[in-house]
C-alpha cells in the first residue's frame, strides 16, 4: 500500500482518551505513519470531535444507564447506530482502510460487514469476555429468559470471531478462547498485553495530605462494577480499621462504576468514612499522586469466570508505581504480578487483611516487593513490545512497511528532577534510593507538600 492506511477504532465503554489501552494504541499506529479516527462515547463536558496529538476522536451523548435485559438491548442498538451514523461521517472526511472493535459489547462485527462492501476489513480488539460476564454476575441460568440472554451472548461472540481478519487478545487465556471457541486460525491471532508504559508510570515523591492523617495509604484503583469485588475492599477495612483497631491505615478508592453511589451508602453504613475516600473518576495526573503516595494496592477480585482468564490493569499499574500488591489468587492476575505480589486465596477475606496488615507492618518486604515490581514491569510488561507487536498486526494485514512504534529508537526516561505536574521524581536508576521509596513512599531529599487531596480529581 503506497499511501498511509487510515484505522478507524470503535470503542463503547470508555471515553478516549480516558480509556488507556486504546489511547496507547492510537499513539502506536501514529508513530508509525498510520492515520486514525476514533468513535467512542463522551466523558463529561467533552466535545463531540476533538483532535488531540494526531487522532480525529468523534463523540456521541452516552445513553442512561441501562437496567435489565431491554435497557442493555436499548443501549447496545443505541451506541450501534450513533457509531455507524459517525462512521459515514469519518468517511465523509476520509476513506478508512480498517475498523477495530473494541468489545464490550460484542455487536460491530454487523458494522464491519456493511463497511466490508467497500473493501474495509476488520479487525478485533478482545478487551472482554462477554459470556463470562453474564456468567460472572447471575450465575448459570435456569430460566428461559437467562438461557436466551446467554445463548445471544454466545452467538454474538461467534460472529465477531468469524468476521474478523485478525484478532488482538489482551492475554493468552484470551488468545486461547479465540481458538478453540471462536475456530479464529492461530496465525490470526496476536497477544497485545495493556502494559504499562513505564517512561510515562513513574513515581514521584508521595503527598503526605493524601494520607488523611494516617501512617498509611492502601489503593484501590479500577471500575466499579459488580463483578469487581470493591464491596469486599469495604469488608477488608473493617476488619483491618474497626476490627483490628488499626486507624493508622486509610483506604483510597480510585475510579467509577455501576455501584460507586452504593459503596458510598455502605461505606457510610459500616462507619468507615473517616478512613475511606472515594475519588470518582481520576486522570493520570492523580493516579501518579495516589499510587505514588500508597503504601499497597489492592486486586480484590473476586474468582469467577470473568476475572480468572481476565488481565487486571490495576496490578500492572500498582507495580509500575512500585506499589507492592496484595490480590487474590487468580490465574492471570498470576501471570502479570509473578513473585511480586502476595497472594490469598479466593474469598478469604479474613486472611486478605492479614496479608495486607503483614505487608505494612513490614517496609523491608514492601520495598522489595515494590522493586521487583518495578522492574518486572520495565523489562517484561511494559508497553514497547507490546506496541511493536499491535503495530505489527496491521502492517502484515495491510502489507504497509511502517515505521514501527518508536522510530526513534526505544523511549528513554529523561533526566527531568520533576514531572510536568510538579511532583518530585524519583531516581529509577539508584536502587538504594527506589529502595528507600519503596518502603515509605518518600524520596528523603525534601518534601512537596503543596497540593491538596482534592485537586484535579473528577
Amino acid at each position: 500500500m503506497s499511501h498511509s492506511p487510515h484505522v478507524l477504532i470503535i470503542v463503547q465503554n470508555l471515553p478516549v482518551p480516558l480509556d488507556r489501552r486504546v489511547w496507547l494504541e492510537c499513539r502506536a499506529l501514529i508513530a508509525a505513519g498510520y492515520r486514525v479516527s476514533v468513535i467512542c462515547p463522551k466523558g463529561p463536558g467533552d466535545p463531540a470531535h476533538q483532535f488531540l496529538d494526531g487522532v480525529h476522536i468523534y463523540k456521541y451523548a452516552p445513553p442512561p444507564q441501562a437496567d435489565g435485559a431491554l435497557g442493555y438491548a436499548w443501549e447496545f442498538l443505541y451506541c450501534w447506530v450513533r457509531t455507524a451514523l459517525l462512521s459515514v461521517k469519518v468517511r465523509r472526511r476520509e476513506r478508512f482502510h480498517v475498523i477495530q472493535a473494541c468489545n464490550p459489547p460484542d455487536t460491530y462485527w454487523a458494522l464491519a460487514l456493511l463497511w466490508r462492501l467497500a473493501g474495509v476489513k476488520f479487525v478485533f480488539d478482545h478487551h472482554d469476555l462477554n459470556p463470562e460476564v453474564f456468567l460472572s454476575r447471575f450465575g448459570e441460568p435456569t430460566g428461559l429468559a437467562g438461557k436466551a440472554q446467554l445463548r445471544v451472548l454466545r452467538w454474538l461472540e461467534r460472529r465477531t470471531f468469524r468476521t474478523a481478519q485478525r484478532v488482538i487478545s489482551t492475554n493468552t487465556s484470551y488468545q486461547r478462547i479465540a481458538w478453540e471457541r471462536g475456530d479464529v486460525p492461530k496465525e490470526h491471532t496476536t497477544v497485545v498485553r495493556s502494559g504499562p508504559d513505564t517512561t510515562v508510570m513513574r513515581p514521584v515523591e508521595g503527598v503526605e495530605a493524601l494520607r488523611r492523617g494516617g501512617k498509611h495509604l492502601v489503593a484501590y484503583l479500577g471500575i466499579m462494577g459488580p463483578q469487581d469485588g470493591v464491596d469486599g475492599v469495604l469488608e477488608i477495612a473493617k476488619r483491618v480499621v474497626l476490627d483490628k483497631g488499626r486507624t493508622d491505615v486509610r483506604f483510597a478508592l480510585l475510579g467509577f462504576g455501576d455501584c460507586l453511589e452504593d459503596l458510598k451508602k455502605q461505606s457510610t453504613a459500616m462507619g468507615l468514612d473517616d478512613y475511606v475516600e472515594f475519588t470518582g473518576r481520576v486522570g493520570p495526573e492523580q493516579i501518579t499522586r495516589y499510587l505514588s503516595t500508597a503504601s499497597v494496592g489492592l486486586g480484590p477480585d473476586p474468582l469467577n469466570p470473568l476475572n480468572d482468564v481476565s488481565t487486571m490493569n490495576k496490578t500492572m499499574e500498582y507495580m509500575a508505581y512500585a506499589v507492592p500488591v496484595v490480590a487474590y489468587r487468580l490465574t492471570e492476575t498470576v501471570v502479570s504480578a509473578a513473585d511480586c505480589a502476595v497472594f490469598v486465596e479466593p474469598g478469604d477475606v479474613d486472611g486478605f487483611a492479614d496479608a495486607l496488615l503483614d505487608l505494612l507492618d513490614d517496609p523491608e518486604r514492601r520495598a522489595s516487593l515494590g522493586v521487583a515490581g518495578r522492574q518486572r514491569c520495565e523489562q517484561v510488561l511494559d508497553w514497547r513490545p507490546q506496541a511493536e507487536n499491535y503495530v505489527g498486526v496491521y502492517d502484515e494485514l495491510l502489507g504497509f512497511p511502517s515505521k514501527g512504534p518508536f522510530p526513534e529508537g526505544p523511549p528513554a526516561l529523561d533526566g527531568a528532577l520533576v514531572d510536568k505536574w510538579g511532583n518530585r521524581v524519583i531516581d529509577l536508576q539508584d536502587e538504594a534510593a527506589l529502595l528507600a521509596f519503596a518502603a515509605d513512599r518518600t524520596s528523603r531529599v525534601g518534601a512537596h507538600r503543596d497540593d491538596s487531596p482534592e485537586r484535579g480529581i473528577g
